[in-house]
């Protein structure tokens, strides 16, 4: 540092709440929405507090129904009647629709929509009585169902798009015409209109099925949760304490990204909301440390997309996840760490190789927060999450943890925080801004049900499971593949939720059947779903991120694909060996070894993808063999990092021993050829 450097004091960099004035869109990338104002917006904020009162009493069966109980197919209908109608006040209809006013029309649908859930809540009890689901439902119990199901599909197609609604709405109407010889292994019992409708609204298995079920019974905390973090400021403690870490470090501006994105990402739940948030203010220090605009844009779109999967608090899916498999979704959050840590270790060598190779320095210290002053502001968050984790994993009440953490949270927030105190009207934003995500939620994953419903009743999963072994030979890895092409691909027009659904249906029982780990086969459909976010052509993450970067966006979308190529390889490698999801026995050892396994092929996967090797140097100076050696780097550390054993042939002895056998003698001839050429640079 120079004389004249030192003698002025350096200029501290300002980091404010990434979340202020923000809104907290949660699952559907739909930007085009209406803001509620006057009397729809004091309807929104009155409906939002009476589903989570509801929930409240749900939950904690606190009895606010005096000398009456209330089933949960009621429950899930009042939520539905209290949420569903807002999808048409909020999402307008069409691009030319007004979005500073509210059509006649859209408050119109928002009227039957809630007639209908209402008259099918008053109803639904008798349905349990009678067995109407199956058949004999009254003539005004159908028209109901009809009704419901026609603004479902609606509601599918202004939060999810056409492409979900063309995904969907062929497979509702699928029982109607089950018995066509043209549907070949999707032939199935076929039912009359009058039936299928009455399964539709009446049944636990269609649209009161598991998607309204997981919403019902633990989403709505969680994102309650999430909310109250965004509003007390979380946010900003969380960039200020990642920048108070990591900022120095080479290439520092981007660790703060990843570090600082999978923080932010247990309040959002959402890749584009993530990036929207964290990316306003990482991805201008990366770009001024030296990072390319495109590049830039592609570690903020990775960084987003891994927070999906980190626990404690995952996206929505990961509760789907839970009720799928009928499981706790702590039991989801913990099979989740390893693959999320690989993720994430992946993604800091990839950019710690990439800023050695282009020499990025940190941020001086002089110019980043102190972690004590960070932590000294902001202690009781990180108290309130470890309150969120022992409640999971040790009380096993996910249910009831997020309400007890919110509760703690905001009595904390009134007593240490200047800044951040709830006032009346932050109440009503804070009301607001869960009812908008609530309603989102709602619209999607209630339409996505009717596509579990439709496969119930028609009975055809298990003989599907049986032709897709079948036309894979009953090779696991073959279906692996198609399966993670299918995933992909329906990634692309559907959200990551709805693409879990499809797949959780059709693909998983086969899976299965032979032998595969439940929850690794469920764990890897979320995850090659979630892909399409940073793969192009859609790669909704990247061109969020582009869009702040100021970069081109099929650019930054094939940056970030080369960026998190990582997370193409780890849903094979923990289905390989469930222990990488802490399944099967002895999870917790031979998970760690697994892991650190993995690391260690990774940090040479990520040596050879940049043309940088850590304690080698940089492959420039390898000369012609550049190239060949990246490639040889790229391979043994991936054959390093794959579990042996199970439906791999070779052991994990043999395994590892292979990967070392290519790996060794690579490292070692481009260790001595950039010795040759210049000094290696400093490790971290």
């Amino acid at each position: 540092m120079s004389d004249s450097a030192a003698a002025a004091p350096a200029k501290k960099i300002e980091f404010e709440d990434p979340h202020a004035g923000l809104g907290n869109l949660q699952e559907a990338e739909v930007t085009r929405v209406r803001t509620l104002h006057g009397g729809w917006r004091w309807t929104l904020v009155v409906a939002t507090a009476a589903t989570i009162l509801l929930c409240i009493n749900q939950q904690f069966s606190l009895r606010f129904f005096i000398d009456y109980t209330q089933l949960n197919t009621e429950y899930f209908y009042l939520l539905i009647a209290l949420m569903l109608p807002f999808t048409f006040l909020i999402f307008p209809g069409a691009d030319s629709a007004p979005l500073n006013r509210i059509p006649w029309y859209d408050v119109a649908l928002s009227l039957v929509t809630f007639a209908a859930a209402i008259w099918l809540m008053l109803n639904v009890r008798k349905a349990a009585q009678f067995g109407w689901e199956s058949d004999g439902a009254p003539q005004n119990v159908i028209v109901a169902g009809l009704v419901m199901w026609a603004a479902l599909m609606e509601a599918l197609r202004r939060t999810g798009g056409w492409s979900l609604l063309l995904c969907v709405l062929p497979f509702t109407v699928y029982p109607l015409f089950a018995e066509a010889n043209w549907l070949g292994p999707f032939r199935g019992s076929q039912l009359t209109l009058d039936q299928t409708t009455a399964y539709h609204v009446l049944s636990g298995e269609s649209l009161l099925g598991i998607p309204i079920q997981a919403f019902a019974d633990t989403v709505i905390g969680f994102l309650v949760f999430g909310t109250a973090l965004m509003m007390t400021g979380a946010g900003k403690f969380f960039i200020n304490l990642a920048f108070a870490l990591c900022g120095t470090f080479r290439g520092g501006a981007a660790k703060v990204c990843i570090f600082a994105s999978g923080l932010l990402g247990m309040m959002s739940g959402s890749i584009v909301s993530n990036v929207l948030t964290a990316g306003t203010m990482t991805i201008p220090v990366m770009k001024k440390s030296g990072f390319r605009a495109s590049y830039a844009g592609a570690i903020e779109a990775c960084a987003s997309t891994g927070a999906v999967l980190a626990p404690p608090v995952m996206g929505a899916t990961a509760f789907v996840i839970a009720q799928f498999l009928n499981v706790s979704y702590a039991e989801v959050a913990v099979a989740a760490i390893i693959p999320a840590v690989l993720y994430y270790v992946g993604l800091f060598m990839q950019v710690d190789c990439y800023a050695a190779r282009h020499g990025l320095r940190g941020i001086p210290r002089a110019e980043l927060p102190r972690v004590m002053d960070t932590i000294k502001g902001g202690w009781y968050y990180v108290f309130v999450i470890a309150l969120l984790i022992v409640m999971l994993l040790y009380f096993k009440r996910e249910s009831h943890a997020p309400f007890y953490a919110t509760a703690l949270l905001l009595v904390l927030n009134q007593i240490f925080s200047k800044d951040s105190r709830w006032t009346l009207a932050t109440i009503g934003k804070f009301l607001e801004v869960n009812g908008r995500t609530f309603v989102e939620l709602v619209g999607i994953l209630a339409g996505c049900g009717l596509l579990i419903g439709a496969f119930s009743m028609t009975g055809v999963v298990s003989s599907l499971a049986n032709d897709l072994l079948t036309l894979a030979g009953d090779n696991a890895l073959l279906l692996l593949v198609m399966c993670a092409f299918t995933s992909l691909i329906l990634g692309l027009g559907l959200t990551t939720t709805a693409c879990y659904i499809f797949l959780a249906i059709l693909v998983a029982p086969a899976l299965e059947k032979l032998g595969l780990n439940r929850m690794a086969v469920h764990m890897f459909i979320f995850y090659w779903g979630m892909l399409s976010s940073i793969t192009p052509p859609v790669a909704i993450a990247s061109f969020a991120a582009a869009g702040i970067a100021g970069s081109p966006a099929m650019k930054t979308g094939w940056e970030s694909m080369w960026v998190g190529s990582i997370i193409y390889f780890i849903p094979f490698f923990f289905v390989l060996n469930p222990a990488l999801v802490l399944q099967g026995p002895s999870p917790y050892l031979a998970g760690l070894g697994l892991m650190a396994l993995a690391a260690f092929g990774t940090l040479f996967i990520c040596g050879g993808i940049q043309g940088y090797l850590a304690y080698v140097g940089d492959l420039r100076g390898a000369g012609a063999l550049e190239w060949p050696l990246r490639v040889l780097l790229v391979i043994g550390g991936f054959v390093v990092a794959t579990p042996g054993g199970g439906i791999n042939p070779l052991s994990q002895v043999q395994v590892t021993l292979l990967g070392l056998a290519i790996l060794a003698p690579t490292a070692l001839i481009a260790l001595l050829l950039t010795r040759r050429r210049a000094p290696v640079l400093n490790q971290l």
